[in-house]
């Protein structure tokens, strides 16, 4: 790291309930680093987001000290391979239940990347039938992929079909008294039952920052080469002045699902690399979801109501657990 240690413990140490992430690229190829920050600094929460191929080379003793790990794998076999490269899929499995064995029990996400070889409802519920996740948490590559070939064909075959079933397989279970880790389900039914998300639902900008290795201080964790996300220094800016610097605006700002939606991501409301045709097709896949959890919510109330499932159905993610909720 280009910056001093004590500076990054300073920074951190302004934040009453600090949730540090390690982010990267790849953040265990930065092993000492992640040990002396989890030695010398206090955090409230830690959390990691990694590719799950080198958890074996950080030692045990801090892996059982993370509240959260969120491991990128895609769903089935042979999609994650697809995305990921031969093997892949085996060896994040592997590496989820080395976690268990060496007596992790924190939040265990499957981190998914949903692209055009995805299918949403069999890529989640294979992951859930695993029994080795607590979470399933996805994102759509949009926005910054050029590799799709018919975006707005494969929402109405594949993904609003496959959401729908994966709708009424949640809706199943939660009727037999069980409650499965759909991230974005939870994470949107808590903004309707507290009648907001944050904007964005990442928080980034607002109350997430980013850390580069040289001490800058970013909105957005992927904006590294963007003049905008560029916030200051942790040697020379504190917490306190960072927030709403940058923020989501308009068209977003007008919406009728703002205050659910968030805006979605400052980084593709920023950037709008598909121009606004796919900015507008991308907030129909946004609205799509959020109608379909805001129509199940009645009789997810009611299912509480009724003792099936507690209160904690309205209350994911406690804390910013760094899953962007809305997919």
């Amino acid at each position: 790291m280009e910056y001093e240690l004590s500076a990054l413990r300073t920074f951190i140490d302004q934040d009453p309930k600090p949730a540090v992430t390690f982010y990267g690229g790849e953040p265990l190829l930065e092993l000492k680093f992640i040990r002396e920050v989890m030695d010398r600094i206090s955090a409230e929460y830690w959390v990691i987001q990694t590719n799950g191929l080198l958890v074996r080379q950080l030692d045990p003793e801090y892996w059982r000290r993370f509240d959260v790990v969120l491991l990128s794998i895609d769903g089935r076999p042979s999609v994650t391979d697809y995305y990921r490269g031969e093997g892949v899929y085996a060896r994040v499995i592997e590496a989820a239940r080395w976690l268990r064995s060496i007596g992790f029990e924190g939040d265990l996400i499957a981190r998914m990347t949903v692209g055009e070889h995805s299918d949403i409802f069999k890529e989640v519920t294979h992951l859930i039938k695993l029994n080795l996740f607590d979470h399933v948490h996805w994102q759509l590559d949009v926005v910054w992929s050029d590799r799709w070939i018919d975006f707005r064909g494969w929402l109405a075959r594949s993904y609003y079909p496959g959401l729908k079933r994966l709708m009424n397989y949640w809706l199943s279970a939660i009727e037999r008294r069980e409650l499965l880790g759909v991230a974005p389900f939870l994470g949107i039914l808590r903004g309707i039952h507290r009648g907001k998300l944050p904007s964005p639902p990442c928080e980034a900008g607002e109350r997430a920052f980013a850390i580069l290795p040289n001490g800058l201080i970013l909105a957005c964790p992927i904006a590294f080469d963007a003049p905008w996300a560029y916030l200051g220094h942790i040697e020379t800016h504190s917490p306190s002045e960072l927030p709403g610097r940058v923020r989501i605006e308009d068209p977003c700002r007008e919406c009728p699902e703002f205050a659910l939606c968030g805006g979605r991501c400052l980084y593709a409301h920023k950037e709008r690399l598909w121009g606004m045709e796919g900015f507008y097709q991308v907030c129909e896949a946004t609205r799509f979801l959020l109608n379909l959890v805001r129509r199940a919510y009645p009789r997810i109330r009611d299912a509480v109501n009724q003792g099936l499932v507690g209160e904690e159905v309205f209350a994911y993610p406690e804390y910013n657990n760094s899953i962007e909720i809305i997919p």
